[in-house]
């Protein structure tokens, strides 16, 4: 069961009003009703400072706590925090969202490289290890394309297995080369390469921030019913 509008605004009543758009965005997509584990993933490599100063990564951990909230009755969401190793493996909740990305951050080291295959593993350990039954959904934010392509393609192809949907979005500009890999990766073939199509991939553009939330929320859920059906079709989501 979701968290009650009630709750929110007792918990968290700044995301009451990401919380309703997200709410609007499932009810279009078909997905009232359905439960799901979500996820964030952040990429903390050296390019990505300046997301963080102007508030941009902070912006999208709240939008996905609204998600959540409907998803989900924990009012958590795991994150994980990669560059060229994972630097963090954490947690953002509806009662202290304000500041918690610059909170975690703060404890952070070096900013390295863009290692995507290591955090898909942090996020699959994570989900193994949580004795979950119900589908997840992984929000995957990067600036920039993987140090590894092999693995993160192997990583993703091997992730078809369970029932895990990443939903990739990139931070930058749209007409970098930089997220040409993102594009191949979300066109991969079924079942050529992977049995499920289990990936979706949208650019956020230089602000995200200046996305409005009924788009963004469109965006990160499009795919995610269509996957659902071919998960369930498969046996892979019961």
């Amino acid at each position: 069961m979701p968290i009650s509008l009630r709750k929110m605004e007792e918990t968290a009543p700044a995301l009451v009003g990401l919380y309703k758009s997200a709410g609007a965005s499932l009810r279009e997509h078909g997905l009232e009703g359905e439960r799901a584990a979500v996820y964030l993933v952040v990429d903390h490599s050296g390019s990505m400072r300046r997301y963080f100063d102007d508030g941009s990564v902070q912006a999208l951990a709240d939008r996905v706590l609204g998600l959540s909230a409907n998803l989900d009755d924990d009012g958590r969401v795991p994150v994980v925090f990669f560059s060229t190793d994972i630097d963090a493996e954490t947690e953002i909740a509806l009662a202290d969202h304000r500041g918690r990305i610059d909170r975690i951050v703060a404890g952070l080291g070096h900013m390295g490289r863009t290692s995507y295959h290591l955090a898909m593993d942090a996020v699959i350990d994570h989900y193994l290890d949580s004795g979950a039954t119900a589908p997840a959904l992984v929000v995957f934010q990067t600036d920039g394309g993987p140090s590894n392509k092999l693995a993160a393609e192997r990583y993703l192809c091997k992730a078809a297995e369970l029932p895990l949907f990443w939903q990739f979005i990139g931070f930058g500009d749209p007409d970098s080369r930089q997220f040409e890999f993102l594009r191949k990766l979300d066109e991969l073939a079924v079942p050529a390469r992977r049995r499920v199509d289990n990936a979706g991939f949208f650019h956020a553009g230089a602000d995200p921030r200046r996305v409005p939330d009924a788009e963004l929320y469109d965006r990160l859920v499009a795919e995610f019913p269509v996957w659902l059906a071919a998960a369930r079709a498969q046996g892979i989501v019961r």
